[in-house]
């Protein structure tokens, strides 16, 4: 008889096996990031404040863009018909606007200390994005929406410790995600069964993963 490990292992295609590792390596990092959050029963006003600030200034101006810039990067039909579907959504139902309105009624509008204060992490996911590497940048935004359909819960918190009443971002956020996340993953196997193998070494690939990680710590950190 076959293991069960074994036969669910047998049953990927070639593709599938090269993506799970990956996956195994973002869902990782999501757990390590989301571990070392601070307790929102120990922060501040103007803490919680500042993650909020901080968030809101990285994504309300980036995710577009880097969501299109992956777009650009891809290749695949499958993964350009993925994220056409994301930037849409992004677009029509303008998430920033609805982002700006979550920030503004958690009193937590972005300042110029605020952009400051993430300015070193982000400018290097912005270059690592300008390199339009297919595979990579779309790895990494799966990570991305990963990890922000998981943040959402603690975002909402913070927010309504700061008096606010206004979820709609993290509500639809905390759940569209979640579906965006396993789209991404599905445009990874377009983009990946099109790239020659042997593929870079998993440390490449998860390059961008790595610079979000950073700039994530800075958002909540600040540091």
């Amino acid at each position: 008889m076959i293991p069960e490990g074994r036969q669910s292992f047998d049953l990927m295609n070639p593709t599938q096996s090269r993506i799970a590792p990956l996956q195994d390596e973002v869902n990782r990092a999501i757990d390590d990031l989301l571990a070392s959050f601070p307790d929102p029963d120990r922060l501040s006003f103007d803490e919680r404040r500042g993650i909020i600030a901080r968030y809101t200034a990285v994504l309300e101006g980036n995710f577009i863009y880097w969501m299109t810039a992956a777009y650009l990067a891809c290749v695949s039909a499958e993964a350009h018909a993925i994220i056409h579907e994301n930037l849409l959504e992004e677009v029509r139902d303008n998430h920033p606007g609805m982002l700006r309105r979550f920030a503004t009624a958690a009193h937590a509008v972005p300042t110029d200390s605020d952009a400051l204060a993430v300015y070193r992490s982000l400018q290097s996911v912005r270059l690592f994005v300008g390199r339009l590497s297919g595979v990579r940048i779309v790895l990494t935004m799966a990570f991305f929406e990963g990890w922000i359909t998981r943040f959402m819960p603690y975002l909402a918190e913070l927010a309504k410790r700061q008096g606010s009443a206004e979820y709609e971002y993290t509500d639809v956020h905390g759940a569209c995600d979640v579906v965006h996340t396993q789209e991404l993953f599905r445009a990874l196997e377009g983009e990946m069964t099109l790239t020659p193998v042997p593929l870079p070494p998993a440390t490449e690939l998860l390059e961008g993963v790595g610079l979000l990680r950073t700039l994530i710590k800075s958002i909540v950190h600040n540091s």
